[in-house]
């Protein structure tokens, strides 16, 4: 794979569990770097968390930017409801959530500023709120990411697919300034005022949504006689193979990473963010040692790359000369 090949689009079938021969990490990292690309706080510890903690620990430098601050979400967890905090000050709450989950993770982490989007509801869907991130134009929108990349100089960017892996607008608009960073900010002419030119090595989407995975959880869960909250995600998933309009990315995984020993501490990220995630919601209908058993990596997709590496993958390093600098 080389100079700027496109992987996303690969129709392969998707390997199963049983079909997966992992490659252990390597020990170190240090050198690396890998900016992973968020719409709000939270979705860091619910897409990839695992894998960011597994190269954190072994010496890379990950770092978070958050989009927006998640401004217009609500709140999730019953349990957070009545506290007069979350309800005078739900985005300073989540700030503090993200502050939490930052440490729980050991990783960097940068505010973007957008203002959340929220997400429209109805038939037909309302306007998008004036001035919120997913109506920025994408110049503007795209800026200080190139500019956070040209100052951090990831060799790795992990970002959501063209669906925003579900169709949130933010996640949307996250795919779509994530890919024009990827783009433009090695190129010195483009963004002049935004910081010297830096080549990202490669860009991966991410695949927590991954319907292959939800139903290998569904069938676990069932088999052990515990009611599933899949049943639903594997049904529409089934509906999309029928061809309907299927609800998240139908690509094809080409890159998993072992991460099965860091789900403990992905799930204390999770927790962190409170007033976002139901402790006893489907993030953890599997205990990290069910998950271990079944499914022991996370599930990316190898969208672009601009160095030579073999698919599929299990380590976003391959290729990359990031000793050499």
């Amino acid at each position: 794979m080389s100079e700027e090949t496109n992987t996303a689009d690969s129709q392969a079938r998707e390997p199963q569990p049983h079909e997966v021969e992992l490659t252990p990490l390597a020990d170190d990292y240090s050198g690396l770097r890998i900016l992973a690309v968020h719409a709000h706080p939270d979705d860091e510890s619910s897409k990839g968390a695992a894998t960011m903690v597994a190269y954190a620990q072994r010496g890379a430098r990950v770092m978070v930017a958050s989009m927006t601050g998640g401004q217009r979400g609500d709140i999730l967890n019953q349990a957070v409801a009545a506290d007069p905090a979350a309800q005078r000050d739900l985005p300073g709450v989540r700030r503090k959530e993200m502050a939490r989950a930052q440490e729980a993770m050991g990783i960097e982490h940068r505010w973007i500023g957008f203002v959340d989007s929220g997400l429209p509801e109805g038939d037909p869907l309302p306007p998008l709120p004036w001035g919120c991130f997913a109506t920025v134009p994408l110049q503007q929108a795209a800026a200080p990411l190139v500019r956070l990349v040209r100052d951090f100089k990831p060799h790795v960017i992990l970002a959501y697919d063209e669906m925003g892996g579900y169709p949130h607008p933010d996640h949307i608009m996250s795919h779509k300034v994530a890919i024009e960073a990827y783009e433009k900010a090695g190129d010195p002419e483009a963004y002049p005022n935004e910081g010297e030119s830096w080549t990202v090595s490669k860009i991966y989407y991410d695949r927590a949504f991954n319907p292959d995975r939800m139903k290998v959880f569904h069938d676990y869960l069932v088999s052990v006689g515990i009611e599933s909250p899949f049943a639903r995600w594997v049904a529409i998933a089934q509906e999309s193979e029928e061809g309907k309009q299927p609800p998240v990315s139908r690509h094809k995984t080409t890159t998993r990473i072992p991460s099965a020993d860091y789900f403990p501490i992905r799930d204390r990220a999770l927790l962190a963010h409170a007033s976002q995630v139901d402790p006893n919601g489907h993030f953890f209908a599997l205990s990290p040692e069910q998950q271990k058993k079944v499914w022991p990596w996370e599930d990316y997709v190898l969208a672009y790359s601009r160095v030579e590496t073999q698919l599929p993958e299990c380590d976003f390093a391959q290729g990359i000369n990031f000793k050499d600098e």
